[in-house]
């Protein structure tokens, strides 16, 4: 059994839905094939700003929701013949109509939850996968298409919901089991919680739904189909002369997809990473690609960096203080206090004096964490113990990962040397003890650059003297 993910670039309109089908042809002449699929590119954006357009009481939504009907039945249209459209145009406005419903009640109320707004997103996965699901049968490729929300069950903490695996992992190998079909398709991103209602997995949740599908049979292989050919030394849109990583492993790919690599959701990993399920990346687009392959030991990596990573709207958060010298607590007060708002906390230094500790994280998040941690800190700040938290924006994080620099000395001198040379003021600095990734907390405006420096000092220079790529 292998299990294919395609993503919303990968099922955009009905030319690269008819690449997906070519894909899928080859690969069920040789094994039984999962296919989960994204909502067609965008769609996900349009239901929430409907959802969000109807709670503000702006009829705006039914136009919005209208463009997102015509664009499935067009692609309907185009993808299936004219004598075998009628069901499936028909299916299509049904769910549209359902999702009209649940606006006008949103619209009504003018209230939107976050149940409400998971339930209204599932239907972007829902169309995508029944839609493809018919063309592959007016194809006579048997297709069983399988609801995801009936076999992966979740939390009810609705938008981003947490997995029961020991019922998901049950619920999936058994209904596998008793199937005869060797094609089956299913919608990513959704689930549902233990009384059946609908959840999601999170942006990017595809991803994720292949790997616990994947990881729960076990699968020989996942491959995730996008619209690049594997993940890259660093991001293209920055850098001119970026490498295709050949092969990665799991707690390198972790590192960069945390970091800003958008070419794989970062829960991905750990299901596939567990069972030791290799997992490629794969480009849509030019299948005939090697593309990247993720797994539990790589050879051929002379080289002591995998990539280079980079995170923007970044703030820093500082709280400083004699007061908090040799006192222990303040690190466990500091982080609970932003845990019970569920602000993520990115990036962490502490100076070796206790006098400091800076926090890194999505700017967005900034105004409402410093004034969470003034009050949590309000008698030491008024007693001059400590200072009140300094926050710094226009901030980015620049991350070198690599499993051999842990065997390489000089790695943080040559990363910081290049940047200082080249005028890139670094604001803060994080290494992990497993010497995977260091990281540094620059402003926005020298990202490019810093990238471009690092990628040349660590990768052009390097790849034409041993000829790699």
């Amino acid at each position: 059994m292998q299990v294919l993910k395609f993503g919303g670039s990968s099922v955009a309109n009905a030319a690269n839905i008819n690449k997906v089908i070519e894909i899928v042809k080859e690969k069920i002449k040789t094994d039984k094939i999962i296919v989960v699929v994204s909502a067609f590119g965008g769609i996900t954006d349009i239901l929430l700003q409907c959802s969000q357009l109807a709670a503000e009481g702006n009829e705006a939504y039914k136009k919005k929701l209208h463009e997102a009907e015509l664009r499935h039945l067009a692609t309907v249209k185009e993808l299936i013949s004219i004598t075998q459209q009628s069901a499936v145009l028909s299916l299509v406005k049904t769910l549209c109509n359902e999702m009209e419903d649940i606006c006008t009640g949103i619209f009504l109320l003018k209230e939107l939850s976050e149940r409400t707004k998971d339930r209204i997103v599932s239907y972007g996965e829902i169309l995508s996968s029944k839609i493809i699901a018919a063309k592959l049968n007016t194809e006579a490729i048997t297709c069983e298409w399988i609801n995801s929300a009936e076999l992966i069950v979740t939390n009810a903490n609705y938008g981003s919901a947490a997995v029961d695996f020991s019922i998901t992992d049950k619920k999936i190998a058994d209904y596998f089991a008793a199937s005869t079909s060797t094609l089956f398709m299913m919608p990513g991103f959704i689930a549902s919680d233990i009384n059946g209602v609908t959840t999601t997995l999170g942006r990017g949740g595809s991803d994720y739904t292949a790997a616990i599908v994947a990881a729960a049979l076990p699968a020989k292989v996942l491959e995730i189909w996008t619209d690049v050919s594997g993940m890259m030394t660093a991001d293209p849109r920055l850098v001119a002369n970026v490498k295709i990583i050949p092969e990665i492993s799991y707690q390198e790919a972790m590192e960069l997809s945390h970091f800003g690599a958008k070419v794989i959701y970062p829960p991905t990993i750990q299901p596939v990473s567990s069972k030791g399920i290799p997992t490629w990346i794969k480009n849509t687009f030019a299948p005939q690609d090697n593309g990247t392959v993720i797994q539990k030991e790589t050879t051929n990596n002379t080289n002591s960096i995998r990539g280079i990573s980079s995170i923007n709207s970044i703030a820093l958060l500082s709280l400083e203080g004699s007061g908090m010298i040799g006192i222990p607590g303040f690190s466990k007060r500091l982080f609970e206090a932003l845990a019970v708002k569920k602000i993520n906390v990115i990036l962490i230094t502490q100076s070796s004096s206790e006098h400091s500790i800076c926090v890194g994280m999505d700017a967005s998040n900034a105004d409402v964490a410093k004034a969470i941690i003034d009050e949590a800190f309000a008698y030491e700040i008024e007693t001059k113990k400590v200072d009140p938290i300094t926050v710094e924006k226009d901030l980015a994080i620049v991350a070198l990962v690599g499993d051999n620099m842990k065997s390489h000395p000089g790695i943080s001198g040559k990363m910081f040397g290049n940047l200082g040379r080249n005028g890139v003021n670094v604001r803060a600095i994080a290494q992990g003890s497993s010497e995977r990734n260091i990281s540094a907390v620059i402003c926005t405006q020298d990202v490019k650059k810093a990238i471009n420096v690092l990628h040349e000092e660590f990768f052009e220079t390097v790849y034409k003297e041993i000829n790699l790529f």
